[in-house]
């Protein structure tokens, strides 16, 4: 497997040559969580999804290695793939691992449940097996799936779920995917499940 050395968070003019040039059935990424994201970006755009990846973190401190359990090189380079949740959002990025809002003040509805009213001090989202989880509230431990939504009549509330999509509305708040802050405030964001997965080796 040919080796090639990409600056962080490479774009569209670093990768999509590589992936020509090489057509290959598995690339395996060694960097961080938003290399990552990086990488499945571009084989989105480009129709490559049936490739599989195999990823190598190089921070003990990776979401994707908290949920998926990747890590050793043997496994990112001959372990077999399965599919796992592709999670996009609306501004045009894909999320790998753990997606976060502070200081949230407004609302947040997973799929049709409500799981946020008011101000919260925290929300995270990540992709799960089935789906994408959210909680909100207080500490940066990643949400579990577990549903606990927001009474709708309540006038504020902080809850979890598990679902195909999480909307959040309110004042302008900052979105940060795989610890990449978006470059503007935002008033929405929608994280949302692809109609297609991601093939990713793990164990």
């Amino acid at each position: 497997m040919p080796t090639v050395a990409l600056s962080a968070r490479p774009g569209r003019a670093e990768i999509d040559p590589v992936l020509a040039e090489h057509d290959p059935r598995r690339v395996v990424v060694h960097g961080t969580d938003a290399d990552l994201a990086a990488v499945l970006l571009r084989l989105l755009r480009t129709e490559r999804l049936h490739v599989e990846i195999g990823y190598v973190p190089s921070s003990r401190r990776s979401v994707v290695a908290a949920i998926w359990g990747v890590g050793p090189l043997d496994t990112a380079l001959h372990g077999p793939a399965s599919a796992v949740p592709l999670v996009r959002d609306d501004t045009g990025g894909v999320l790998v691992g753990r997606g976060e809002i502070r200081d949230l003040d407004g609302e947040c509805y997973c799929d049709d449940a409500l799981v946020l009213r008011g101000r919260g001090p925290r929300l995270v989202v990540a992709p799960m097996p089935d789906g994408i989880a959210v909680r909100t509230g207080r500490g940066s431990r990643l949400p579990t799936g577990a549903a606990h939504p927001v009474d709708p009549t309540a006038r504020r509330g902080r809850g979890s779920a598990l679902g195909r999509a999480v909307q959040v509305g309110g004042r302008p708040f900052t979105a940060v995917s795989d610890g990449v802050a978006h470059p503007r405030p935002l008033e929405r964001r929608t994280w949302y499940r692809h109609t297609s997965d991601w093939l990713l080796a793990h164990p």
